[in-house]
C-alpha cells in the first residue's frame, strides 16, 4: 500500500498500523528528508520512501500500477490566510492533486482488488474554523462523488473508501482532541469490517449528516450526469 502525506502525524500512524498488519509500505512525501518510523518495540519499520511534488502526479503512474491500496492523505491548512496565493495553494494541494492521483490510480487498475482511500475530513460537511480548508475539502468530496461513478463501473472497478475524520492532533491542528494512532487504528478496523464510509470523530452529527450527504450526491450525480465512454 502507498500513502501520501506520509511524514505527517496521521500518515506515520497509518504506516505503523499497516505495518502491524504485515503490509508492504510505500511512503509518498514531498520531503527528501529520510523518514524514520519505529514500531512499538522501537525497531525501524521497513518502507520505501518516494518523493513527489504537487503538479507532477503523472510521474507516479508506474508506481501506482503496482500498488493495491492508495491512501490520499496529504493536505495543508492556511488557517486565517485568504490571499490569492493561499487560495490557489489550498485548492491544488487539498483537492486537485488528490483528484489527479485518484484518476491515475483508476487508469492503472489492471486487476481486481485495487482501492483508493481518500481523507476528505469532517470539514467536508462541517465548519473547521478555516474557510479555505473547508472549501478545498468540500471540492475534493464533490469531485470524488462525481468521478467514483465511473471508477466503480469499469472493467476493473476500484473500491473507494472515504475517510471522514474529526480533529486529531497534528502539525495542522495541534489542539485536536484525538490521537493520530487512535484514528489510524479506527480507520483500519472499520475497513476490516467492510465499511466504505469510514467516520472517526467525537461529533455525533457527522455520523448522521455524512451518510445523507453521500447518498444525496450519488443520486444527484447519477441523475444529472452520464459517462462519456
Amino acid at each position: 500500500m502507498a500513502i501520501t502525506g506520509a511524514s505527517g502525524a496521521l500518515g506515520q500512524a497509518l504506516l505503523r498500523a499497516w505495518h502491524r498488519r504485515g503490509a508492504q509500505l510505500v511512503a509518498l512525501t514531498s520531503s527528501d528528508k529520510p523518514l524514520e518510523i519505529c514500531d512499538q518495540k522501537g525497531m525501524a519499520i521497513p518502507l520505501r520512501q518516494v518523493s513527489w511534488q504537487v503538479g507532477k502526479e503523472e510521474q507516479l503512474a508506474p508506481l501506482l500500477a503496482a500498488v493495491d491500496v492508495l491512501v490520499l492523505n496529504h493536505g495543508i491548512n492556511s488557517h486565517q490566510d485568504r490571499s490569492q496565493a493561499a487560495t490557489a495553494r489550498c485548492l491544488e494541494v487539498n483537492a486537485l492533486s488528490s483528484w489527479r492521483l485518484a484518476e491515475l490510480m483508476a487508469t492503472t487498475a489492471k486487476k481486481p482488488g485495487k482501492e483508493i482511500w481518500i481523507n476528505t475530513s469532517e470539514a467536508e460537511i462541517q465548519p473547521a474554523a478555516s474557510p479555505l480548508y473547508e472549501i478545498s475539502k468540500r471540492l475534493l468530496g464533490h469531485l470524488i462523488s462525481l468521478r467514483a461513478l465511473d471508477w466503480q463501473s469499469g472493467a476493473q472497478p476500484l473500491r473507494i473508501r472515504r475517510l471522514v475524520l474529526g480533529p486529531f492532533r497534528s502539525n495542522l491542528n495541534p489542539i485536536g482532541v484525538m490521537g493520530a494512532d487512535f484514528v489510524a487504528n479506527q480507520i483500519l478496523n472499520q475497513a476490516n469490517w467492510g465499511y466504505n464510509l469510514i467516520i472517526v470523530t467525537p461529533n455525533p452529527l457527522t455520523y448522521l449528516l455524512m451518510p445523507i450527504a453521500t447518498v444525496g450526491r450519488w443520486l444527484y450525480n447519477s441523475v444529472f450526469t452520464k459517462s462519456s465512454f
